[in-house]
């Protein structure tokens, strides 16, 4: 029998000496809705990031710009700051200097510090997956060189071959970034550039994955949160999602599936869940056909797909998380069937302006969010449209329809 929990966290005043204080890593347009629900609950928010003014700086108590990956940064402005809580928003984090805080009672991580290490890159988290708790997972490789991803690939050095098609991707990036599908040996090289360019850190590593064959892919939004002395586990409704380029473009929930589907999906997302502990929202990622299902990855913090929770559930992923994190009680009931579909920046550019906006709150059952990014790219994601709607099809084209008719443009 596990040992009881130790006591909840107690909340206070913000900008108080009763102040409870959480500090975001990473505060981007998650991490702003984490802050915001956060603060609902009287925290004192702190809200780091890479670069200034980004969209959780704007609406934290506090904004801090470091460069997170760098331990000694990292363990300075913990101690300048002294937050009760630290949490990992992104991937290119120092976490060996969050284990080693951990470890000296110094500060409590979300979910764990070592959740958070294992899943900073696809390798820590894929061995623990597949060769620890042997969950159904694609076949997969390292390769720490454009040589031996084409060995993986080809099968040399007396290992199965991955062969074509396969799926490439870095060992750590964020939404998507730097990962590819191969479908010739014309691909390889480019794919191995594509991936050394958005990766997180550059560790010159990959992963490359044998394709399965997927009718669909699901977010499963899964939360470990107290449950009196003990831990219980809760899931969303199944989240169906695009991606292309790797990179989400649309979410609906829920995504209809098969009961044995679903019922396997909750299994591998509680497996995973569990040898990672803590508390807090996980997004577990699963390949679906038929009645089949596999691990794909998980994030221990809300996911970029799980952005459509904002009209589809009574408390949504962000939500589910601070009170995850505040050991609250949790409700991942559906409250509406809906949808979300992404904005692009479509230039490269600085200020932005966004017009259409009233055009698109006009499409039934809608509403918007502009994160408020201090830089715009071409694919860069600036907003996201929702709809919430009866039937799940035509709130994916209501979404769609509403995101099309916001129209960023460079400010002057």
């Amino acid at each position: 029998m596990s040992a009881p929990l130790p006591p909840a966290p107690v909340l206070g005043t913000p900008l108080s000496s009763a102040a409870l204080r959480v500090m975001l890593l990473g505060s981007g347009e998650l991490g702003k809705e984490v802050l915001i629900a956060l603060q609902r609950l009287g925290v004192e928010t702190i809200a780091v990031d890479r670069y200034d003014n980004a969209p959780g700086h704007q609406v934290a108590h506090h904004a801090r710009t470091i460069t997170m990956s760098d331990p000694a940064q990292l363990k300075a402005l913990i101690a300048a700051e002294k937050p009760h809580i630290v949490v990992p928003e992104i991937e290119a984090i120092a976490t060996e200097a969050l284990e080693e805080l951990e470890a000296q009672g110094v500060v409590r991580v979300i979910p764990m510090a070592r959740a958070a290490r294992l899943t900073m890159n696809r390798e820590g988290i894929r061995r623990l997956a597949a060769e620890t708790l042997s969950l159904p997972t694609s076949p997969y490789v390292f390769a720490d060189s454009l040589q031996a991803l084409q060995e993986a690939i080809d099968g040399k050095g007396g290992k199965p071959a991955i062969g074509y098609p396969c799926v490439v991707k870095p060992v750590m990036s964020s939404s998507g970034k730097g990962q590819s599908l191969i479908r010739t040996p014309a691909d390889v090289a480019k794919a191995w550039d594509y991936a050394m360019a958005g990766g997180r850190v550059s560790h010159g590593r990959v992963i490359v994955e044998g394709f399965i064959d997927f009718d669909y892919e699901i977010t499963l939004l899964t939360v470990r949160a107290r449950d009196g002395q003990g831990t219980a586990t809760h899931f969303c409704e199944p989240i169906g999602h695009v991606q292309v380029n790797g990179d989400y473009v649309e979410s609906w929930q829920p995504m209809a599936m098969s009961p044995a589907a679903l019922k396997k999906s909750r299994e591998i997302a509680a497996a995973i869940t569990e040898a990672l502990g803590g508390h807090g929202l996980f997004g577990v990622e699963l390949f679906i056909k038929g009645d089949q299902v596999w691990f794909s990855e998980v994030s221990p913090r809300p996911h970029d797909t799980g952005m459509v929770t904002m009209i589809t559930q009574w408390q949504n992923e962000f939500e589910l998380h601070a009170r995850a994190i505040l050991g609250l009680p949790v409700d991942t009931s559906l409250k509406s069937p809906g949808a979300s579909a992404v904005i692009y920046g479509g230039a490269d550019a600085g200020a932005m302006v966004f017009e259409g906006v009233a055009d698109a709150l006009s499409v039934p059952n809608s509403d918007l969010r502009l994160f408020g990014k201090p830089e715009s790219f071409v694919k860069r994601r600036m907003g996201v449209a929702l709809v919430h709607d009866a039937d799940v099809a035509h709130a994916r084209d209501q979404a769609k329809l509403a995101a099309s008719k916001v129209k960023p443009r460079p400010a002057g």
